[in-house]
């Protein structure tokens, strides 16, 4: 009966497009760091509130606070942009998943389960490409290779 069950359900799954999944992979989070990106700005003004924050509780090692959140914030605008169009996807995966870890590692070390989510996604984007949904596809610019 469970193993009747679990094979059906095995076969449904592979029958889930990888686009569907590639979509979502690339939707959600981005969704997510544009939000993030918007509460730093006042038009295109950086808020002093985020110059705080990045003094004092971000305080990443290495890099200026005023740089971090330079940083941070074009990063929040631009790869979320580029994710949504499916354009430069692995790129863009990669720098959102090396954002992530910098949050996960020196800034929210508690947050590990929506930062494993968000990596999870990217991590598909990388290993799997784009899909066909998207501006990559359309371009020729992320081909599946044929084995």
């Amino acid at each position: 009966m469970i193993r009747s069950v679990l094979s059906r359900v095995n076969r449904l799954g592979r029958h889930v497009p990888h686009d569907l999944v590639a979509l979502a992979a690339r939707v959600f989070p981005a969704a997510v760091f544009w939000a993030s990106g918007r509460t730093k700005l006042d038009g295109l003004t950086m808020k002093s509130s985020t110059i705080f924050l990045f003094e004092h509780e971000y305080a990443l090692p290495l890099i200026p606070p005023h740089l971090a959140a330079w940083l941070a914030t074009v990063a929040e605008h631009l790869f979320p942009v580029l994710l949504l169009l499916g354009l430069a996807t692995r790129l863009s995966a990669l720098a959102l998943l090396g954002m992530t870890a910098v949050i996960q590692i020196f800034v929210y070390p508690g947050a590990w389960p929506t930062h494993g989510l968000w990596a999870a996604c990217f991590l598909v984007l990388i290993a799997q490409g784009p899909g066909r949904v998207s501006l990559d596809a359309v371009l020729g610019w992320d081909r599946p290779q044929r084995g």
